[in-house]
């Protein structure tokens, strides 16, 4: 009805994420969720927003950011275009990180960064570059442990308890809804990020999403798993060699 398919996530996270749905409206049953779902679009933006998981932070994982700026970057910086898409963006934190480190490495202009996500109310809350002001010290901390090379605060004006970082950030990324359990590629990107979005899928999506993230990859791209992902056990892992391990950074080899 709504257009999203959910039959190849983890079963246990399912089920625990729709059980959490059911206690939050207050219902008895999983039937009388499915019977709200059915007649109540508002809540179905509720569990949406339950079975699509929106942890992220600034520079989250800052070794993983330390070592684009280190590793990725110098074999990217000569090419006429940087073609990144980042996979399952959520509220945009790790996008707006990307343009910061970009601009401080002298590639930003060449860059055309596209970013998805399941979850359109996510991606307009991307699309605003707005985030709370608490959360600055600690992604102060996340940018300079990443290689930051200026004031933090240089990229944002804080209003109130809101932030928001510079409109320039954002001017070289396009923000679009995608399902990657429909298997949708934009093709040919030099830089995937796909970072934490795998473990809440089954083996078989799983196999299918790593099938999908290879073929958008550019004859020698880079991708970028979160930390308890890998490429390891799917028939793509002889495709890749390791960049940094141990923060799940690889290249296209074949």
């Amino acid at each position: 009805m709504y257009g999203y398919d959910f039959r190849n996530y983890s079963y246990t996270f399912i089920q625990r994420r729709v059980r959490h749905c059911v206690y939050k409206e207050k219902l008895g049953s999983i039937s009388a969720l499915q019977e709200k779902i059915l007649r109540d679009t508002a809540v179905m933006d509720s569990l949406l927003a339950d079975l699509s998981i929106n942890v992220t932070e600034m520079f989250r994982d800052p070794g993983f950011f330390k070592s684009i700026r280190t590793k990725v970057v110098p074999l990217v910086k000569d090419s006429p275009k940087i073609r990144i898409w980042h996979a399952g963006c959520s509220s945009g934190e790790e996008v707006y990180s990307m343009s910061i480190l970009l601009y401080e490495e002298g590639v930003f202009d060449k860059a055309e960064i596209f970013a998805t996500d399941i979850n359109p109310a996510m991606l307009e809350k991307a699309k605003r570059g707005s985030f709370p002001l608490e959360e600055m010290q600690h992604y102060t901390k996340n940018y300079l442990e990443a290689g930051g090379k200026r004031a933090f605060s240089e990229y944002y004006k804080a209003v109130k308890d809101q932030v928001f970082f510079h409109p320039f950030l954002s001017e070289k990324v396009q923000f679009s809804q995608q399902d990657l359990a429909k298997g949708e590629s934009f093709n040919n990107f030099d830089i995937i990020l796909c970072r934490n979005v795998l473990i809440y899928f089954n083996r078989n999506l799983q196999n299918e999403v790593h099938k999908l993230l290879y073929n958008s990859l550019s004859h020698s791209g880079f991708l970028g798993l979160g930390k308890r992902e890998g490429i390891k056990f799917n028939s793509y892992e002889d495709c890749y060699g390791e960049i940094d391990a141990s923060e799940r950074l690889y290249r296209k080899i074949k």
